[in-house]
């Protein structure tokens, strides 16, 4: 074997050897760090002044228009008379009537609306002598109303009914209004069918 072959073995040897340490298991050892300062950056606290924002706070408020994950949608719209009107001419229910969605809308109205509206609709709910009558579901106001104003009120309230957006969530706030159009259709029509699951 020529001396150049040998020392090319040797050294082989040895950075194998080097490679083998340097890159030993050792839980304790974080090993060898290129960039360190990408591994140790300054952390801030939540509260605390920050040079690098432009306010001087590390804690930064939401961009305008975010939604909290898993939460309600924001409803844009105040408890005056114009934005129920408005909101009339631009929600929609999302829930088409079907049984599932019938039986659900009579539960919460049965749980919340009842009380004053009555059973049927009519105005003549047990807490009615304490209070004046709402109208009936029959009105022609009421009947003309769009499902858009009717969640609007249920939303935030009107006149002496307050609002239900802290009680009943938006999804059944629209089975609600379903259900109104069932008690509508079948106080005209006769007799209101009770939906089943």
């Amino acid at each position: 074997m020529k001396t150049f072959q040998k020392i090319r073995l040797v050294a082989l040897l040895l950075l194998t050897a080097l490679a083998a340490w340097a890159t030993r298991s050792d839980p304790a050892s974080t090993g060898y760090e290129f960039i360190p300062d990408m591994a140790h950056s300054v952390p801030y606290d939540a509260y605390a002044p920050n040079p690098v924002t432009r306010d001087g706070k590390t804690l930064q408020p939401p961009v305008a228009g975010t939604i909290a994950r898993g939460g309600p949608l924001p409803f844009h719209y105040a408890a005056t008379a114009e934005d129920a009107v408005r909101a009339g001419r631009e929600l929609r229910n999302p829930f088409p009537p079907s049984p599932a969605v019938l039986a659900r809308g009579q539960t919460v109205y049965q749980t919340f609306c009842a009380v004053c509206h009555g059973l049927r609709g009519a105005g003549d709910g047990p807490l009615i002598p304490k209070f004046p009558n709402p109208p009936s579901y029959t009105s022609a106001r009421l009947l003309a109303m769009p499902d858009g104003q009717i969640f609007h009120v249920i939303t935030r309230g009107s006149g002496m009914m307050p609002s239900y957006a802290g009680q009943i969530a938006p999804e059944d706030r629209w089975r609600a209004v379903a259900w109104v159009r069932a008690l509508q259709a079948g106080a005209l029509r006769g007799p209101v069918e009770v939906a089943r699951k």
